[in-house]
């Protein structure tokens, strides 16, 4: 079942999707050549909590029989990991590397979730259009996330667009709902047939978020439980945004 969020509830989650916006301002001034994956999680942990927040992730159960739940406050992901990659002292970012942030900030009981990638240094011509047509998949999709559409529409838009761009789309994983829970119905894949799905409402509040690989749309999940790498080597990126369907366009609560 959908929830439908109250005006209160609405400007309670405003504030927590506001959190995670500054957070990823934070994090972007921080990437650089030489600095690890693990440092860039302290600093969003401490900036959340500093600012009254809860890293979600932290802590966030796998659901699945031997794997830990996740131990951080991001998933950082560099270059062909996908999704879901656990920061490391291990992991130092160098000029040229793409990274993918995934953050989710939990405040006054709401979530707020967004994914960036992030261009380390001076990146080639064929990684910045990655990170470009990953990020207007987004726009594309959500120029359909109005009331009396179908999650469907959204889908197909984002697939499309990314198909035309001759690039793949992860079908493994997909948005989602969000609110009071991380991870709320409806279910928002990547791609899919128009006119298909839930129908869109006002007060419903989505996160979108196209998952685009370079190459084939084959993955493989490393021995970690969570970690998601193109098959291929591919590079991939990620873009995400909370939002909010209105009686017209959709609001974006992640950009402030």
């Amino acid at each position: 079942m959908v929830d439908i969020k109250s005006k209160r509830e609405i400007e309670l989650m405003k504030e927590a999707c506001k959190l995670t916006f500054l957070t990823h301002e934070e994090i972007r001034k921080a990437i650089r050549p030489g600095i690890s994956t693990m440092e860039l999680d302290k600093l969003a942990e401490d900036f959340i909590r500093k600012n009254g927040g809860i890293p979600a992730q932290k802590n966030y159960p796998s659901g699945i029989k031997g794997v830990p739940n996740f131990p951080s406050t991001l998933c950082i992901s560099v270059n062909d990991v996908v999704i879901h990659g656990i920061p490391s002292k291990k992991i130092i970012l160098k000029d040229g590397d793409i990274v993918s942030i995934d953050l989710v900030v939990r405040k006054n009981g709401f979530h707020g979730d967004a994914a960036r990638t992030y261009i380390v240094g001076k990146a080639s011509k064929q990684a910045e259009r990655l990170v470009s047509i990953t990020e207007q998949a987004f726009f594309e999709g959500i120029k359909y996330a109005v009331p009396g559409n179908r999650i469907g529409d959204v889908s197909h838009a984002i697939g499309e667009f990314v198909r035309r761009n001759g690039y793949s789309v992860l079908r493994e994983f997909q948005g989602h709902g969000i609110g009071r829970n991380m991870h709320e119905e409806p279910g928002i894949p990547n791609f899919g047939k128009a006119g298909r799905g839930v129908r869109l409402e006002p007060g419903m509040t989505l996160a979108v978020e196209p998952m685009v690989i370079e190459g084939k749309p084959n993955v493989l999940e490393l021995e970690d439980g969570w970690t998601i790498v193109s098959e291929d080597g591919s590079l991939s990126a990620h873009y995400e945004n909370t939002i909010l369907i209105t009686e017209k366009e959709p609001e974006i609560l992640t950009i402030v």
